[in-house]
């Protein structure tokens, strides 16, 4: 049967594949749209198939908050070239996937990779995705905050074009808040927490800071019975690099802590929690 030009033009809108792609999808499908759509599936999965070895250290994060930003998501779609990664419609894609975290908010990737969209899943979507645009394509994180309303807000904050993205919840709700929170999410963004504070730490790091400090003590000929307070004390310095309450704040050019900016801002003002997603 002879495939409209119409037709073929409808599926490129809907797809986002090239004209002879739909043409050949349409085709083979004799003008099945469900039919052509599937067909693009399939060549997108045998795609995905050959190129599942390649490494897709390339991509967006997008960081998303709702409307009353009570919430927020942080999602990275992966790909393997820097050129696919800086395109519109690449960037697009992991907007929209953000946008159902950000509607549905799911618990973890898997939940979020079975969501709906636009009347498949996001994991068939990706497929189809693949052989469109022809590259290992991968929702590779994934994370969100929630507050109750009320008790605090989330603020995002997009580093580098897309290369990196952060949440930060802060404790207290209102506008006069919302600046203080998007300096902490940059301060995230460029010296990389792993944890609000001391207490945020995980213990199995906190021994192996702890075993470092010993063997560098000792390697530099200090009493045996000095290694745990010397220890003790380069712990205190790995939490004051990187914890974030702790570290120095880097917007100015006082010795202040993020936990004092915060308080000269307001008393009680705190971060509850923070999700950060790179590249890479």
């Amino acid at each position: 049967m002879g495939i409209k030009a119409a037709d073929v033009k409808k599926l490129r809108d809907q797809t986002g594949a090239g004209m002879m792609d739909c043409k050949k999808a349409l085709t083979a499908a004799d003008g099945d749209f469900e039919k052509a759509i599937e067909e693009l599936r399939k060549k997108g999965q045998k795609l995905s198939a050959k190129r599942a070895d390649r490494e897709a250290k390339e991509g967006a994060v997008i960081a998303k908050t709702s409307h009353n930003k009570n919430n927020g998501v942080v999602v990275r779609l992966s790909c393997e070239t820097d050129f696919v990664s800086k395109g519109d419609s690449f960037i697009a894609l992991a907007s929209s996937f953000a946008d159902i975290a950000l509607k549905n908010l799911p618990d973890t990737k898997e939940e979020l990779l079975a969501l709906d969209c636009g009347g498949m899943t996001i994991a068939a979507k990706i497929e189809e995705q693949t052989g469109v645009i022809g590259e290992k394509l991968e929702l590779a994180e994934y994370a969100k905050i929630v507050t109750v309303a009320g008790e605090g807000q989330v603020l995002p904050y997009i580093h580098m074009g897309n290369r990196a993205a952060v949440i930060v919840a802060v404790n207290l709700e209102g506008p006069q808040y919302e600046e203080p929170a998007k300096n902490v999410a940059m301060q995230v963004a460029a010296m990389h927490p792993i944890a609000l504070d001391k207490d945020g730490v995980d213990s199995s790091i906190v021994e192996k800071e702890i075993e470092i400090g010993k063997e560098i003590a000792r390697q530099e000929g200090k009493p045996e019975a000095m290694l745990e307070k010397i220890a003790t004390g380069k712990l205190n310095k790995f939490f004051k690099e990187r914890t974030l309450m702790n570290q120095t704040y880097v917007k100015t050019t006082s010795k202040e802590s993020v936990a004092q900016y915060l308080q000269s801002i307001h008393a009680d003002l705190k971060v509850t929690d923070f999700k950060h997603i790179k590249l890479g």
